[in-house]
């Protein structure tokens, strides 16, 4: 089973580098890196190039439509998508085949933070439970290429939320699991923004959107909190 890593990217200069570093230290030969890149003005691509992995200039910037080109353009039979600022377990190649193996359909791991705060802590214990609400980006996200594609992919119509939208189509086709196992990923957006303010914003945001409230306010309400 040939695993295809798609990382979303839009002016990930700072990020990009270190992760393709630990993928490559950490991936069997065949793996496959794709960075399916939304128009970066910085040096992303570049990088990326330099160090020797595949780059896909996306036709549409947003980070659904990025990762649906990604996958179309990928080979392998398992996709693996991945944030630029997360890192995934070392042994996460046989974790997720295994899983594959015993015929799960789609998943994700645990969370943690890479910064020290009761209130992170406490939000990634969290994550270890199988609940929609609960899903977030950064725990990455593997599924069968044939589970994917039934699915019909990521929402194109979604500016956010794309992560956990996925994972209600994903169940009713294959069996779901979150792994024991945790990525590491950036605490950045809490610490710039707040730890309370940030998670608040995020609780606000999903009830929004369970009661219908269109993307574009979404769009906004979002930017409002991160001070954009």
């Amino acid at each position: 089973m040939k695993l295809s890593i798609i990382i979303p990217t839009l002016n990930e200069a700072d990020a990009i580098g270190p992760l393709l570093q630990y993928l490559q230290r950490n991936t069997s030969t065949g793996t496959e890196i794709l960075v399916a890149d939304g128009g970066s003005g910085d040096e992303t691509c570049a990088i990326v190039h330099q160090m020797g992995a595949r780059v896909l200039r996306c036709r549409q910037k947003g980070r659904g439509p990025q990762m649906n080109e990604g996958a179309a353009a990928s080979s392998g039979n398992i996709l693996y998508f991945l944030h630029a600022d997360t890192f995934p377990p070392a042994a996460f190649e046989a974790q997720i085949r295994q899983a594959v193996q015993q015929g799960i359909g789609s998943g994700c791991f645990r969370l943690h933070f890479d910064f020290k705060h009761w209130f992170l802590r406490l939000n990634a214990w969290f994550t270890r439970f199988d609940v929609d609400a609960i899903r977030f980006g950064d725990q990455s996200l593997f599924v069968q290429r044939d589970v994917f594609f039934k699915a019909e992919g990521f929402n194109k119509k979604l500016l956010l939320l794309e992560d956990q939208e996925i994972i209600r189509r994903l169940r009713s086709i294959a069996p779901f699991v979150v792994l024991p196992q945790q990525v590491v990923t950036s605490a950045r957006k809490y610490r710039e923004v707040g730890m309370y303010r940030l998670q608040a914003g995020y609780f606000l945001v999903y009830g929004l959107y369970r009661m219908g409230v269109s993307q574009e306010k979404l769009v906004r309400v979002y930017k409002w909190l991160l001070r954009q």
